[in-house]
């Protein structure tokens, strides 16, 4: 589509984008849908729209979803959905203005699933639980994630990106050899005689996934530290 003026013709991608740099637009519109099928009653949702936050100007606002697919029960992904994001924000300092905010996101979400982790393991419970954990604030885009549930990013030009990582043992190379490199083994579930069945798994403990929350009973090599991705996106 186009727009005719009296001489030319101006594509209609070029006025959207003259009309929203003259606007200058801070905050995308957000619209969200959830469609889910818990077979074990072990997954759960996050949808918080409009958080708040203190700024020394004023109050600035951000949107977080999160979607918690535990395994062993439910204890884990309840808890790390009912504490995650307080402990995310905890570690921000304050009076910061947006762009240091959004620059502090990514240590402030490392810092906050070890503590989530660490506080959960306190309590001797041995669920365990994936987690996909984004933050938008404005243009900016901040993934964290543990376990194998993806987020997924499609852009306008129809592009596919995968803003977190698959920490499946049985596609992911790189932290089988960080398991292996530091004393754990990797291997399929041995049935006795020499065969093995099964997806990779990592020994003690025979869990699928390399990175988690919870799963205290799987041995020290599973850790709860997030693959982070932080993207802008931005007006073509």
């Amino acid at each position: 589509m186009s727009s005719k003026g009296e001489h030319q013709t101006v594509p209609l991608s070029v006025l959207l984008k003259r009309e929203s740099e003259s606007e200058k637009i801070e905050n995308p519109e957000i619209l969200h849908g959830q469609a889910s099928q818990s077979k074990k009653g072990e997954d759960f949702t996050l949808l918080k729209t409009e958080c708040q936050r203190a700024m020394g100007d004023g109050v600035a606002t951000f949107s977080v979803f999160g979607l918690f697919d535990g395994h062993n029960g439910s204890a884990a992904a309840i808890y790390t959905k009912e504490n995650l994001l307080n402990n995310v924000l905890s570690a921000i300092p304050a009076d910061l203005n947006r762009d240091e905010w959004v620059a502090a996101l990514p240590r402030a979400l490392v810092a906050g699933f070890v503590k989530t982790d660490k506080d959960f393991q306190a309590k001797a419970k041995t669920s365990g639980t994936t987690v996909t954990f984004v933050i938008i604030d404005g243009w900016v885009v901040t993934v964290a994630s543990v376990g194998d549930s993806r987020c997924i990013f499609e852009s306008g030009e129809g592009g596919i990106y995968y803003l977190s990582a698959d920490h499946r043992l049985e596609c992911n190379e790189e932290e089988r050899e960080r398991i292996t490199s530091s004393g754990g083994e990797v291997g399929r579930l041995n049935t006795g005689g020499g065969t093995q069945i099964g997806p990779l798994r990592c020994w003690p403990g025979g869990l699928c996934l390399s990175r988690s929350i919870g799963d205290m009973d799987v041995g020290e090599y599973i850790v709860p530290v997030p693959y982070v991705k932080q993207v802008k996106v931005c007006i073509s």
